[in-house]
């Protein structure tokens, strides 16, 4: 059973090691690969509006999300949100449940749509997954993204109305 509930100070350890790996493989994150662990929490903890984390049975982390406002002043009524989990929890719908709870509370801070802005055409689990939650492809930016694998590869702007 997954519970997900407002980050804490003491997350923080757990939380980097899903983070760390994820920025360092260079493979999803619009992020410097080499991060340093002051800048990755500023990123994610003191910039979005709302930190989330996903923890399991035994209170271990598999999962957060960051939600913020995807634009200032007059585009900050269109949420952004970024998720990640843990490299062992893949696979057991965390994603998918992190995802409702964003929308959930994304309308319950005044958000009217949420967008995606840099979705890695090579992510395609994630794609399929958004979709599912009702976001669409609302436009492709060629070779906007520097796989780390790959090289320059597309990514996806993704959108839907709360």
């Amino acid at each position: 059973m997954i519970r997900i509930r407002p980050y804490q100070p003491d997350d923080w350890y757990g939380l980097w090691a899903i983070l760390e790996p994820v920025f360092r493989a260079g493979e999803t994150y619009a992020v410097p690969r080499d991060i340093s662990e002051q800048d990755a929490h500023r990123l994610w903890i003191e910039l979005p509006r709302a930190v989330r984390v996903a923890v399991d049975d035994e209170g271990r982390i598999t999962g957060s999300y960051a939600l913020k406002p995807n634009q200032p002043g007059p585009g900050d009524h269109v949420a952004n949100c970024g998720y990640m989990v843990a490299e062992n929890a893949r696979g057991q719908g965390i994603a998918g449940e992190m995802c409702d709870h964003s929308l959930t509370l994304a309308r319950q801070l005044g958000f009217v749509a949420m967008q995606y802005n840099l979705v890695v055409e090579s992510n395609e689990t994630a794609i399929r997954l958004w979709q599912q939650h009702g976001f669409e492809i609302i436009g492709t930016l060629p070779r906007a993204f520097r796989h780390s694998v790959l090289g320059p590869v597309d990514a996806h702007v993704m959108y839907r109305l709360l």
